[in-house]
């Protein structure tokens, strides 16, 4: 049985199109302390960020900037309110 399904397939369409598919990874996975400014603004214009964002989300992505988002933040949309 394959690992990828045409649901899978569709649902990771996004990631051909993203912009961070056209640069390099030093970007969205800076060292501990680095900027994620650039990365943050290559995300703002990207129009699969809302795509990559709940992909993120779904699969309990823990590094690097995902969907104009970073670690910690992604992490704050995670917790209950209080």
């Amino acid at each position: 049985m394959p690992i990828n399904t045409i649901a899978d397939e569709r649902e990771l369409a996004w990631q051909e199109q993203a912009l961070c598919a056209q640069t390099g990874p030093e970007f969205f996975f800076p060292e501990p302390g680095s900027s994620t400014r650039e990365a943050k603004q290559l995300c703002a214009a990207c129009e699969g960020r809302a795509a990559c964002l709940d992909y993120a989300l779904a699969n309990d992505e823990r590094f690097g900037v995902w969907g104009g988002l970073s670690e910690q933040e992604r992490r704050r949309l995670r917790r209950p309110p209080h």
